[in-house]
């Protein structure tokens, strides 16, 4: 009885995932429906292209805090030994790979979603606070210096699991989190191809396509 209570976290996570924060803060404030314009992705930069900073960050914090929610909900009802233990281990891959799924593939808005940077932020805090500060400096050192988002997200994503496995080995959370890298670096190939072509504009840029 219990396993399958627990078993219900995943598709869970996958509901709250599934809540895009950029259609809901758009509608709330009035703002166009963030797949109509820019480059159509309902994320925090292309709400920003309205002009509207705070429906931006209202965006990017509500993605984030989904992430984050649906582990630490998972974690609370599993028990600490959710990142070590077998089976428990095994349940919380499954909600982070879910709620990152419902990101990018929303069920309440069409499985148009985002490209989940904010949210896989957001699951990486929830699992462990140094392990999503430590994410959250190399994305920011990258794109200080680089000044392209999209390379800073991949290069976030990639160090995460490395991180991971830094911290606490070779666990079963280290598998979900490669996944979580692929899925985003994959959400991130057009402007891979971009940045190959030297066309990916800059942060700052006014023609910015992130």
């Amino acid at each position: 009885m219990t396993l399958t209570f627990d078993l219900l976290l995943i598709p869970l996570a996958y509901l709250i995932g599934s809540i895009s924060f950029a259609v809901v803060v758009s509608k709330c404030m009035r703002l166009p429906d963030p797949h109509t314009y820019g480059s159509g992705n309902p994320g925090a930069t292309n709400v920003l292209r309205t002009g509207n900073k705070k429906a931006a960050v209202l965006t990017l914090i509500g993605d984030a805090l989904k992430g984050y929610f649906a582990v630490m909900l998972a974690r609370h009802i599993l028990g600490d030994q959710s990142l070590t233990a077998s089976l428990n281990s095994w349940l919380l891959c499954g909600v982070v790979i879910a709620v990152f799924l419902g990101h990018l593939f929303p069920v309440f808005h069409g499985f148009k979603g985002g490209k989940g940077v904010a949210t896989a932020c957001g699951i990486l805090f929830g699992i462990n606070w140094i392990l999503g500060l430590a994410t959250l400096a190399t994305w920011i050192i990258v794109a200080k210096f680089m000044r392209y988002s999209s390379l800073a997200a991949i290069a976030a994503a990639i160090f995460g699991p490395v991180y991971f496995v830094f911290l606490f080995g070779f666990q079963p959370m280290g598998i979900a989190l490669l996944i979580v890298c692929f899925l985003l670096i994959w959400r991130h190939r057009s402007n891979i191809q971009n940045l190959m072509n030297g066309t990916e504009s800059r942060i700052g840029s006014k023609k910015e396509t992130q």
